[in-house]
Protein backbone atom coordinates (compact mmCIF):
# COMPACT_ATOMS: atom_id res chain seq x y z
CA UNK A 1 0.00 0.00 0.00
CA UNK A 2 2.83 2.38 1.03
CA UNK A 3 4.33 1.77 -2.18
CA UNK A 4 1.21 2.82 -4.26
CA UNK A 5 0.62 5.79 -2.52
CA UNK A 6 4.37 6.78 -3.00
CA UNK A 7 3.51 5.93 -6.90
CA UNK A 8 0.20 7.79 -7.23
CA UNK A 9 0.49 10.57 -4.36
CA UNK A 10 2.61 12.81 -2.68
CA UNK A 11 2.85 10.72 0.34
CA UNK A 12 3.90 7.45 1.20
CA UNK A 13 7.70 8.32 1.29
CA UNK A 14 10.36 7.82 -1.45
CA UNK A 15 9.90 4.08 -2.62
CA UNK A 16 11.27 1.99 -5.56
CA UNK A 17 8.61 1.37 -8.74
CA UNK A 18 7.55 -2.53 -7.68
CA UNK A 19 4.55 -4.42 -9.68
CA UNK A 20 3.50 -5.24 -5.52
CA UNK A 21 2.09 -1.82 -5.59
CA UNK A 22 -0.62 -2.67 -8.55
CA UNK A 23 -3.48 -4.08 -6.85
CA UNK A 24 -3.19 -1.26 -3.97
CA UNK A 25 -4.05 1.24 -6.80
CA UNK A 26 -7.84 1.42 -6.59
CA UNK A 27 -7.30 1.33 -2.94
CA UNK A 28 -5.12 4.21 -3.19
CA UNK A 29 -8.51 6.25 -5.21
CA UNK A 30 -10.48 5.30 -2.47
CA UNK A 31 -8.59 7.05 0.12
CA UNK A 32 -8.46 10.04 -1.98
CA UNK A 33 -11.80 9.63 -2.58
CA UNK A 34 -12.58 10.04 1.07
CA UNK A 35 -10.57 13.01 1.57
CA UNK A 36 -11.41 14.59 -1.91
CA UNK A 37 -15.32 14.04 -1.24
CA UNK A 38 -15.44 14.93 2.31
CA UNK A 39 -13.73 18.13 1.76
CA UNK A 40 -16.19 18.86 -1.00
CA UNK A 41 -19.12 17.94 1.84
CA UNK A 42 -17.53 20.40 4.52
CA UNK A 43 -17.12 23.09 1.67
CA UNK A 44 -20.13 22.92 0.57
CA UNK A 45 -21.47 23.65 4.18
CA UNK A 46 -19.30 26.85 4.60
CA UNK A 47 -19.00 28.90 1.04
CA UNK A 48 -21.33 28.96 -2.12
CA UNK A 49 -20.73 26.07 -5.03
CA UNK A 50 -18.84 28.18 -7.25
CA UNK A 51 -16.15 28.17 -4.63
CA UNK A 52 -16.23 25.07 -2.32
CA UNK A 53 -16.29 23.49 -6.23
CA UNK A 54 -13.15 25.39 -6.70
CA UNK A 55 -11.31 24.46 -3.15
CA UNK A 56 -12.01 20.80 -3.92
CA UNK A 57 -10.60 20.71 -7.49
CA UNK A 58 -7.34 22.40 -5.68
CA UNK A 59 -7.77 19.93 -2.71
CA UNK A 60 -7.48 17.02 -5.31
CA UNK A 61 -4.92 18.26 -7.55
CA UNK A 62 -3.16 18.64 -3.78
CA UNK A 63 -3.35 15.43 -2.98
CA UNK A 64 -2.59 13.72 -6.10
CA UNK A 65 0.53 15.81 -6.37
CA UNK A 66 -1.15 16.73 -10.09
CA UNK A 67 0.81 13.21 -11.06
CA UNK A 68 -2.84 12.48 -12.92
CA UNK A 69 -3.42 16.40 -14.51
CA UNK A 70 0.68 15.88 -15.94
CA UNK A 71 0.20 13.17 -17.30
CA UNK A 72 -3.05 14.21 -19.22
CA UNK A 73 -1.02 17.26 -20.40
CA UNK A 74 1.80 14.91 -21.51
CA UNK A 75 -0.67 12.54 -22.97
CA UNK A 76 -2.53 15.03 -24.94
CA UNK A 77 0.67 16.91 -26.59
CA UNK A 78 2.11 13.48 -27.55
CA UNK A 79 -0.99 11.36 -28.51
CA UNK A 80 -3.37 14.31 -30.18
CA UNK A 81 -0.77 16.21 -33.26
CA UNK A 82 0.03 14.25 -36.24
CA UNK A 83 3.79 12.64 -35.26
CA UNK A 84 5.30 9.18 -35.83
CA UNK A 85 5.68 6.81 -32.61
CA UNK A 86 9.01 7.86 -31.52
CA UNK A 87 8.34 11.13 -31.89
CA UNK A 88 5.28 10.81 -29.83
CA UNK A 89 6.88 9.02 -27.23
CA UNK A 90 9.73 11.75 -27.04
CA UNK A 91 7.18 15.00 -26.68
CA UNK A 92 5.54 12.94 -23.60
CA UNK A 93 9.11 13.13 -22.17
CA UNK A 94 9.86 16.38 -22.10
CA UNK A 95 9.02 18.73 -19.72
CA UNK A 96 7.44 21.48 -21.49
CA UNK A 97 4.02 21.96 -21.73
CA UNK A 98 2.37 22.24 -25.81
CA UNK A 99 -1.07 23.82 -26.78
CA UNK A 100 -2.45 20.60 -26.92
CA UNK A 101 -1.73 19.59 -23.47
CA UNK A 102 -2.62 23.13 -22.12
CA UNK A 103 -5.82 22.49 -24.25
CA UNK A 104 -7.13 19.35 -22.44
CA UNK A 105 -5.80 20.43 -19.23
CA UNK A 106 -7.95 23.45 -19.26
CA UNK A 107 -10.87 21.73 -20.25
CA UNK A 108 -10.68 18.69 -17.64
CA UNK A 109 -10.66 21.38 -15.44
CA UNK A 110 -13.01 23.41 -16.00
CA UNK A 111 -15.58 20.03 -16.44
CA UNK A 112 -14.26 18.69 -13.24
CA UNK A 113 -15.42 22.27 -11.68
CA UNK A 114 -18.25 22.93 -13.42
CA UNK A 115 -19.84 19.18 -12.85
CA UNK A 116 -19.00 20.30 -9.01
CA UNK A 117 -19.97 23.37 -8.68
CA UNK A 118 -23.67 21.81 -10.32
CA UNK A 119 -24.41 19.55 -7.72
CA UNK A 120 -25.37 18.99 -3.50
CA UNK A 121 -22.29 17.72 -2.28
CA UNK A 122 -22.01 13.63 -2.75
CA UNK A 123 -18.89 12.16 -1.46
CA UNK A 124 -20.06 8.17 -1.79
CA UNK A 125 -19.83 9.24 -5.63
CA UNK A 126 -16.47 10.85 -5.36
CA UNK A 127 -15.34 7.85 -3.36
CA UNK A 128 -17.00 5.70 -6.71
CA UNK A 129 -15.44 7.54 -9.24
CA UNK A 130 -11.81 7.80 -7.59
CA UNK A 131 -11.65 4.31 -7.12
CA UNK A 132 -12.81 3.76 -10.70
CA UNK A 133 -10.18 5.87 -12.49
CA UNK A 134 -7.36 3.69 -10.82
CA UNK A 135 -9.03 0.57 -11.37
CA UNK A 136 -8.77 1.30 -15.19
CA UNK A 137 -4.94 2.20 -14.58
CA UNK A 138 -5.13 -1.21 -13.04
CA UNK A 139 -6.33 -3.44 -15.86
CA UNK A 140 -4.34 -1.47 -17.92
CA UNK A 141 -1.06 -2.01 -16.42
CA UNK A 142 -2.04 -5.85 -16.48
CA UNK A 143 -3.45 -6.64 -20.06
CA UNK A 144 -2.14 -4.24 -22.03
CA UNK A 145 1.64 -3.87 -23.28
CA UNK A 146 3.85 -0.68 -21.85
CA UNK A 147 4.83 1.70 -24.71
CA UNK A 148 8.62 2.02 -23.14
CA UNK A 149 10.50 -0.92 -21.63
CA UNK A 150 11.56 0.60 -18.68
CA UNK A 151 10.02 2.60 -15.90
CA UNK A 152 5.83 1.52 -16.45
CA UNK A 153 7.12 -1.39 -18.30
CA UNK A 154 8.37 -3.24 -15.10
CA UNK A 155 4.99 -2.49 -13.40
CA UNK A 156 3.59 -4.41 -16.59
CA UNK A 157 6.19 -7.72 -16.39
CA UNK A 158 5.84 -8.47 -12.82
CA UNK A 159 2.16 -7.56 -12.09
CA UNK A 160 1.16 -10.85 -10.28
CA UNK A 161 -2.63 -11.32 -12.11
CA UNK A 162 -4.68 -13.40 -10.01
CA UNK A 163 -3.98 -10.58 -6.87
CA UNK A 164 -4.52 -7.84 -9.63
CA UNK A 165 -8.07 -9.29 -10.12
CA UNK A 166 -9.44 -10.07 -6.93
CA UNK A 167 -8.61 -6.35 -5.65
CA UNK A 168 -10.38 -5.31 -9.16
CA UNK A 169 -13.30 -7.47 -8.51
CA UNK A 170 -13.54 -6.18 -4.45
CA UNK A 171 -12.69 -2.35 -5.98
CA UNK A 172 -15.49 -2.76 -8.58
CA UNK A 173 -17.89 -3.37 -6.29
CA UNK A 174 -16.89 -0.53 -4.17
CA UNK A 175 -17.33 1.67 -6.69
CA UNK A 176 -20.46 0.99 -9.15
CA UNK A 177 -22.18 0.71 -4.88
CA UNK A 178 -20.91 4.28 -4.33
CA UNK A 179 -22.50 5.32 -7.33
CA UNK A 180 -25.70 2.77 -7.56
CA UNK A 181 -29.04 4.55 -7.80
CA UNK A 182 -30.19 8.21 -8.87
CA UNK A 183 -28.13 10.07 -12.28
CA UNK A 184 -25.28 8.46 -11.04
CA UNK A 185 -25.89 4.95 -11.87
CA UNK A 186 -24.93 6.10 -15.08
CA UNK A 187 -21.68 7.77 -14.27
CA UNK A 188 -19.19 4.71 -14.10
CA UNK A 189 -20.18 3.23 -17.45
CA UNK A 190 -19.62 6.64 -19.09
CA UNK A 191 -16.65 7.42 -17.02
CA UNK A 192 -15.10 4.15 -17.60
CA UNK A 193 -15.57 3.97 -21.63
CA UNK A 194 -14.02 7.23 -21.27
CA UNK A 195 -10.88 6.02 -19.80
CA UNK A 196 -11.04 3.14 -22.16
CA UNK A 197 -10.59 5.62 -24.71
CA UNK A 198 -7.77 6.43 -24.08
CA UNK A 199 -6.18 3.77 -23.46
CA UNK A 200 -7.44 2.32 -26.96
CA UNK A 201 -6.01 5.93 -28.43
CA UNK A 202 -2.54 4.96 -26.57
CA UNK A 203 -2.47 1.71 -27.89
CA UNK A 204 -3.19 2.65 -31.58
CA UNK A 205 -0.62 5.59 -31.61
CA UNK A 206 2.70 4.19 -29.38
CA UNK A 207 1.56 0.39 -29.32
CA UNK A 208 0.84 0.37 -24.92
CA UNK A 209 0.13 2.58 -21.99
CA UNK A 210 3.11 4.74 -20.44
CA UNK A 211 2.64 6.32 -17.24
CA UNK A 212 1.53 9.46 -18.83
CA UNK A 213 -0.99 7.12 -20.30
CA UNK A 214 -2.59 5.63 -17.07
CA UNK A 215 -2.76 9.45 -15.55
CA UNK A 216 -4.79 10.72 -18.45
CA UNK A 217 -6.64 7.40 -18.32
CA UNK A 218 -7.46 7.75 -14.56
CA UNK A 219 -8.64 11.50 -14.37
CA UNK A 220 -10.90 11.03 -17.67
CA UNK A 221 -12.67 8.51 -15.99
CA UNK A 222 -13.06 10.88 -13.35
CA UNK A 223 -14.41 13.71 -15.62
CA UNK A 224 -16.26 12.23 -17.66
CA UNK A 225 -18.33 10.41 -14.15
CA UNK A 226 -18.90 13.52 -12.86
CA UNK A 227 -20.25 15.11 -16.00
CA UNK A 228 -22.69 12.51 -16.23
CA UNK A 229 -23.58 12.73 -12.28
CA UNK A 230 -24.25 16.33 -13.14
CA UNK A 231 -27.02 15.74 -15.93
CA UNK A 232 -30.21 16.76 -15.40
CA UNK A 233 -32.25 13.78 -16.51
Amino acid sequence: MREALALLTPFGGARALSPRAVPWFPWVGALVGVLVGGSWWVAGQLWPPAVAAALVVVIDLAATGMLHLDGLTDTGDGLLPHLDRERRLAVMAEPGIGAFGAGVAFTALLLRWAALASMDPRPASVIGLWVLGRLVMTLAVVFMAPARAAGMGALVAGAERHRVMWSSVLALGVAVGCLAGGPGSVAPLAGALGGIGVLALANRRIGGVSGDVLGAACLVTETIGLVIAAARW
